[in-house]
């Protein structure tokens, strides 16, 4: 027989417990006294993988001025000294530290000469991401992910703004037919990330003592293949890539108060 007061106080413990653990997975902004320093680098070893790159076949005159015909995808940018530029290096499961303080131009995205700048940003949840192109063609910012959009940009330096309010990464593609156009967002939920720079260089600053995994995590520079899909701007078909999954690295780390930790990342195509 259904017996409704048990039901009731099953529910409320349902509930409850959902409750408490959504708040436990809350980040809590403190203040951070004596706090640690994380860096270190990312670097390449072993022999560099050929790089996929795709013809330049759509405005020419405004996406490729230097006449090169074909645009590298930046899906894996190394240089001289083997750093890896274009990684996101954080601290997982950090519930509590600073205020969120990332930087600004991370979370503002240009359409230049037919790319995107910066390549990888990211955006503190709940807050805006701006968009504008440099570019004097229509361009269609296509998000999918943790974030869904579909935005024209048919003017230039019309700048956009849209709020992101779920954590987790977001693929942007063109879907004004310049089909090589790629990056990613990271919407993120503490402010202990890091995006490495071109020496491969990474930090994280004001980290509450503890210990912690740090986390290095590269969006995939594989050409899987090129999928046929039809542009609803242009009404033709295109040729869009689809890449490799994203690949991540661990390594435990102490934070120490008021001192300097390194981490290196060695990363390979194995």
């Amino acid at each position: 027989m259904f017996n409704r007061a048990v039901f009731s106080w099953f529910f409320a413990v349902l509930v409850l417990s959902a409750g408490s653990s959504l708040a436990q997975s809350d980040y809590e902004v403190i203040s951070v006294t004596d706090g640690g320093t994380i860096t270190g680098t990312v670097k390449w070893s072993g022999t560099l993988p050929h790089l996929a790159a795709l013809p330049i076949n759509k405005d020419p005159e405004i996406c490729d001025p230097e006449s090169h015909k074909t645009r590298d995808l930046e899906r894996l940018i190394v240089g001289p000294d083997g750093g890896v530029e274009n990684t996101v290096v954080f601290l997982k499961d950090i519930s509590r530290g600073k205020a969120m303080d990332l930087p600004q131009q991370r979370r503002f995205l240009d359409q230049k000469h037919c790319r995107y700048e910066p390549h990888i940003m990211l955006v503190p949840k709940n807050e805006s991401l701006q968009i504008e192109s440099s570019d004097a063609t229509l361009h269609t910012v296509h998000m999918d992910g943790a974030a869904t959009y579909n935005l024209p940009f048919p003017f230039v330096n019309q700048v956009v703004s849209r709020t992101m309010s779920t954590p987790g990464l977001v693929n942007v593609r063109c879907n004004g037919g310049h089909a090589w156009m790629n990056a990613e967002i990271m919407v993120v939920d503490h402010p202990y990330y890091s995006v490495t720079d071109e020496n491969g260089k990474f930090e994280l600053t004001d980290v509450p003592a503890g210990e912690y995994k740090l986390i290095a995590w590269h969006e995939g520079w594989k050409l899987l293949r090129e999928e046929g899909a039809f542009d609803v701007l242009t009404e033709r078909r295109i040729q869009r890539p689809i890449f490799s999954e994203p690949r991540t690295w661990a390594k435990a780390v102490t934070a120490k108060p008021s001192e300097t930790t390194v981490v290196n990342f060695v990363i390979s195509e194995k």
